[in-house]
């Protein structure tokens, strides 16, 4: 297997320095940068076959065509789904927990009908079942979190219920890193006769994910936090529930048969994808598998989680840095130095050339639970080493030194 260093080689924008430093880029739970053979996938496909799918019988249109379809292909056999049938290609995470909850949750939740989520969960699978449960009279709740952040099997069978329709949890928390137990929480939704959704966003990029073993009938993830480009998103569903779900866009390549007054559907998984996809954007993920792949994920896993164990290490022996979540975790460290705002701290740091997030990182009522407005969050991935670490850790000093001298 190649080192981290070498994997960093293959990134162009990591060849650079920031404020005079050599980039750390510690925020891939935001968005990951790209390998040189993703950006020249997509630049290929405006190069030399730029065309729209499905519709033409000319050369570059079948290029397009076999370039889009063999993309998904590629999915179906990265996460393990049985069909091409059940992976749909849309914007991204958000699109495909909305397109569940406009489609699946508008005809199976009623009123005094129950959904359940956990309070780690990112906005984007959030907000969705708020307005699902404020349209259909439903009752949305929350299976409690343990005091770091995890969660325990016996407090979800004791939330979940008969009354509940859907249960809709993150595989692996953008905040705490808290990677979820959604094979055995799948299992208890299933004995209650509910359906389960996985947010995969912070989990396929950075371990293998296979759909069938853990059951859940959606899954939703991005092409951009697992080096493809933005804008393209799956989210696969199990092919007897998709059959029977209404599409909520309407237009072009969507439809069988258009008449005066009524139109009928293609079938999967086309019939979800209406007006014309994001072609480049399928094919550049489809590239961004194969870079994966050839790395491999059991490799990218245990990497994440020695970076996020070396920082750990060294964050713990400094005083007045409080790190949130459990002690086994993905590659994500969140965390404070006191009476630091997250703001101030993560621009001191990118003074440094090093590149956090700061801020509720979209889960503000995780940040209420924490008892916190904000936080920061250094992410690791593939590309990154123990020597990064190292600036991070060695720039948080700095920082924390220059406003200990400022107020102190």
């Amino acid at each position: 297997m190649l080192t981290a260093a070498e994997i960093r080689r293959e990134f162009p924008i990591l060849d650079q320095e920031v404020n005079g430093h050599p980039l750390v880029y510690l925020d891939s739970a935001a968005t990951s940068q790209k390998p040189a053979q993703v950006i020249e996938a997509v630049n290929d496909y405006y190069r030399r076959y730029n065309s729209n799918v499905h519709r033409g019988v000319h050369t570059l249109g079948s290029l397009a065509t076999d370039g889009y379809e063999g993309a998904r292909e590629k999915v179906r056999r990265f996460i393990h789904a049985s069909s091409m049938e059940e992976i749909v290609f849309l914007r991204g995470t958000t699109t495909a927990i909305n397109l569940v909850a406009s489609s699946y949750g508008r005809d199976n939740v009623g009123e005094g009908d129950e959904i359940v989520i956990t309070p780690m969960e990112h906005h984007s699978n959030i907000i969705p079942w708020q307005q699902l449960a404020k349209a259909k009279g439903a009752v949305l709740k929350y299976i409690p979190l343990q005091e770091d952040g995890s969660i325990s099997m016996e407090d979800v069978r004791s939330t979940i219920t008969n009354k509940t329709k859907i249960v809709a949890v993150m595989h692996v928390s953008n905040v705490l890193g808290t990677v979820n137990p959604v094979k055995e929480i799948t299992e208890t939704a299933h004995a209650h006769g509910a359906a389960m959704l996985v947010d995969g966003a912070q989990s396929v990029p950075h371990m293998k994910v296979d759909v069938q073993d853990i059951g859940a009938d959606f899954y939703a993830f991005s092409g951009h936090k697992m080096c493809g480009p933005t804008g393209i998103g799956v989210l696969y569903g199990k092919k007897k529930l998709l059959k029977n779900m209404e599409p909520v866009e309407f237009g072009g390549e969507m439809i069988d048969f258009v008449d005066w007054y009524d139109a009928t559907w293609k079938e999967l998984p086309w019939k979800f994808e209406g007006g014309t996809p994001v072609i480049a954007g399928a094919i550049g993920l489809g590239a961004a598998i194969d870079f994966l792949e050839g790395i491999g994920l059991d490799a990218i896993e245990a990497h994440e989680e020695k970076l996020a164990a070396y920082a750990l290490d060294q964050m713990r022996q400094m005083d007045g840095v409080t790190v949130y979540g459990p002690e086994k975790r993905a590659g994500i460290v969140t965390f404070n130095a006191d009476d630091v705002h997250p703001h101030d701290l993560a621009t001191v740091l990118d003074a440094e050339g090093v590149a956090v997030r700061a801020g509720h990182h979209c889960a503000q009522p995780l940040m209420k639970w924490l008892d916190v407005t904000a936080t920061a969050r250094a992410s690791f991935y593939l590309y990154n080493t123990e020597e990064d670490v190292d600036t991070f850790v060695s720039s948080l000093r700095t920082a924390k030194e220059y406003f200990g001298d400022v107020f102190g």
